[in-house]
C-alpha cells in the first residue's frame, strides 16, 4: 500500500514495532527515510538499518534498541510535526527544544536531515518533521 505520507507510515511502524517489542521491522526505502534513520542510529536511538530488494520493492530493515531484562523500548516517543496538512517550519534561533535537549527534533535543512542541535550549531532552519525522545 503506497502511502502520501512516508514520514508518518515510518514513525508508525517503529511505534508498532516497539509496542510489540520486535527486533527488526521493515520500512518503505525513500531517500527520506534513509536520512531519518541515519539520524536516529547516529542519536543512538536504533542499533542499525539496511536496505535490500531492489526497484519499487526496496524496504529499509531497522533494528530497534531496547534496554534492561524486560526490554524497555528505547524510544519512548515519536512524534510527527509537520504534515502535508500543515508543514511546520523554524529558523535556527526558534527551533524548538524537545525534553528540555533530553530528546531530538529531527529537522529537514537545506544541508540534509538533522537534529535539532546540529542545525542550531550550523546555524540553518528549516522543516521540522518530528521529535524523538
Amino acid at each position: 500500500m503506497a502511502t502520501n505520507d512516508t514520514i508518518s507510515d515510518m514513525l508508525t511502524r517503529i511505534r508498532n514495532a516497539n509496542s510489540a517489542k520486535n527486533q527488526v521491522t521493515a520500512i518503505p526505502a525513500t531517500k527520506m527515510t534513509q536520512s531519518i534513520a541515519h539520524v536516529l542510529r547516529q542519536e543512538g536511538y536504533i542499533t542499525d538499518f539496511e536496505e535490500i530488494g531492489e526497484g519499487i520493492d526496496r524496504r529499509l530493515m531497522v533494528s530497534l534498541k531496547y534496554k534492561g531484562k524486560n526490554r524497555q523500548p528505547i524510544i519512548t516517543m515519536l512524534k510527527r510535526v509537520s504534515r502535508p496538512g500543515l508543514r511546520v517550519y523554524s529558523n535556527h534561533k526558534d527551533l524548538p527544544k524537545v525534553l528540555g535537549g533530553i530528546g531530538i527534533a529531527i529537522v529537514s535543512t537545506s544541508k540534509g536531515i538533522m537534529t535539532d542541535r546540529e542545525a542550531r550549531r550550523q546555524g540553518v532552519g528549516g522543516e521540522v518533521l518530528c521529535f524523538v525522545y
